[in-house]
């Protein structure tokens, strides 16, 4: 070969590896970053998803940067975590599979006990793929640990206590400007380590909106009088001061989480990067320290917002009624990514419904959600046994089977002696599964005058809760017994049932009791001690 005709084949070897080179720079520059917020403990709060038709909570709050990703993308109306508790969820964001097939995180803080596989371990997480795939990628905050990339913050952060770090501040102003710049900053430092120009996933995970905050601060940091949510109280809780502080000072927390969203926002638009940047916004469950909220799997526990925007693909001002599962979130983001999706992920993407332009219903396959909970804290019942439920929502109807109805669904009383300022403090001492809150210590030192009230936050339940949402919004009348609804119940729990075991779900196969022993649960366990000084409830 002579000399010209290795210099041909080396040029053309040199415009192959250019070509190649522009080739895979154009698919990073085409796919699109990530940025994924998703609070702790927020539920659905957002103005919105102010409903006219009925006064509610949202009637008093302003969220402009959330209302804007809403109105510039997709608001989603029927979105449902796969379980009420913050390990489960998240695990399931982030494998794209239903809670229960997450083994030890289908429950919080699980350790295995004994030598036991863990399935969980073999799923990959959404960011872990990503990385793999050439994003440049940082989970910061409570995310989960199906993480990869940099993390980064801790929950003793400003950010993730940001009604006790504004309160105590002098200059309150001042303090929450900081915080929100340090949001932003953090978020700008991540960009701009991003030194090869790789699409990007931001996970944005504060912890906020979990309790304890402030008692007060909605009203001193926020301006939300406690009053202004008379008759907006929905009616599994009592409409006093008391309770009616308690939600102005969760929604004050709501405006926290608004503002932090708006820093990243307007980092994206100052850097020129929100254009092709897919934004998804949610949270891990309902509002904690509450009947019906938080490890309930009433709507009040487990429907939360989800808003999503990519101006690139997504045509602006939608309103989408298809039910969705937060576990949609994993396939979705690899769907976006052009990342091959695992075999074994059962969630189903929503891109289908993010690039349609229609509102309302778009998949009429989509006309339920499977929602459950086995145990969020370990300690909440003497053995340690879980409170195992599971539930099918659809348009007209919510039905829950508990499996175990002679269990406390909200745990044990450790001390029946404790006072209120000892509830207020140690959420352990009684229901422990019902974070500690003025709202709590309110039903359990008020119980004769509220018993109604009491007894939905704390009472056992039957085996199937059946509501009619038409006529029962806030789901309080069980009409399960109720031989006009003995087809509806039928027909409901056989869809779920057979739901539950095409998807492997240990509750339902075999003898139903996998998340009742070991490695699952260890019997062993010594209650906290009495305390002295008490008030009875």
């Amino acid at each position: 070969m002579n000399e010209k005709s290795k210099s041909m084949i080396k040029q053309l070897f040199v415009s192959a590896l250019i070509g190649l080179s522009f080739a895979v720079s154009a698919m990073g520059n085409d796919r699109p970053n990530i940025l994924f917020c998703f609070s702790d403990d927020w539920g659905r709060y957002a103005s919105i998803y102010r409903n006219s038709e009925r006064p509610g909570l949202n009637d008093v709050i302003d969220t402009p940067a959330l209302d804007a990703i809403g109105r510039s993308g997709v608001v989603f109306n029927n979105a449902f975590v796969s379980a009420p508790s913050c390990t489960p969820s998240r695990a399931a964001v982030a494998t794209g599979m239903p809670f229960f097939r997450c083994g030890t995180n289908a429950f919080l803080r699980c350790r295995e006990y004994g030598k036991a596989s863990d399935p969980y371990k073999s799923l990959p997480g959404f960011s872990e793929l990503l990385v793999k795939n050439g994003y440049h990628v940082m989970h910061w905050g409570k995310t989960t640990n199906k993480h990869a990339g940099r993390r980064d913050l801790t929950h003793k952060d400003p950010i993730c206590h940001f009604s006790q770090a504004v309160s105590a501040a002098p200059d309150q102003e001042a303090r929450k400007k900081e915080i929100f710049s340090f949001v932003r900053s953090n978020f700008s430092r991540f960009l701009d380590e991003n030194k090869d120009d790789k699409p990007f996933l931001y996970w944005f995970g504060p912890h906020n909106s979990h309790r304890p905050w402030t008692r007060g601060s909605g009203k001193a940091i926020w301006g939300l009088e406690p009053d202004s949510l008379k008759g907006k109280v929905p009616t599994f809780l009592p409409d006093v001061h008391d309770v009616r502080e308690d939600l102005a000072d969760y929604l004050g927390e709501a405006l926290a989480w608004d503002g932090m969203i708006n820093e990243l926002i307007e980092e994206l638009k100052t850097r020129g990067e929100l254009d092709n940047t897919l934004v998804i916004v949610s949270g891990d469950h309902g509002m904690p320290g509450m009947p019906r909220g938080k490890c309930n799997l009433h709507d009040f526990g487990s429907m939360v917002s989800l808003l999503v925007s990519w101006p690139k693909r997504v045509q602006p001002g939608r309103h989408v009624d298809d039910f969705v599962s937060l576990a949609d979130i994993a396939p979705t983001v690899l769907e976006a990514a052009d990342v091959e999706r695992p075999d074994h992920m059962l969630a189903k993407s929503l891109i289908p419904l993010l690039t349609s332009k229609s509102n309302g219903v778009i998949d009429s396959t989509r006309d339920h959600v499977i929602i459950g909970r086995e145990r969020h804290v370990g300690e909440a019942r003497r053995d340690r046994t879980p409170y195992p439920s599971r539930a099918i929502r659809t348009s007209n109807y919510l039905l829950v089977r508990n499996f175990k109805p002679d269990r406390m669904p909200m745990g044990d009383v450790y001390d029946s002696d404790a006072t209120s300022e000892q509830l207020l403090q140690n959420h352990y001492l009684a229901y422990p599964d019902m974070d500690a809150s003025p709202t709590k210590t309110f039903l359990m030192t008020n119980r004769n005058s509220y018993s109604k009230h009491f007894d939905i936050a704390f009472a056992v339940r039957p085996e199937f809760e059946l509501y009619d949402l038409k006529s029962d919004p806030d789901q309080v009348k069980n009409v399960a017994a109720d031989p006009d609804y003995a087809m509806v119940l039928r027909e409901l729990t056989d869809r779920m049932m057979n739901e539950l075991r095409e998807t492997g779900d240990p509750r339902v196969s075999g003898d139903g009791s996998t998340f009742d022993r070991k490695p699952f649960v260890d019997p062993t366990f010594v209650p906290p001690p009495k305390k002295k000084n008490a008030l009875k409830f």
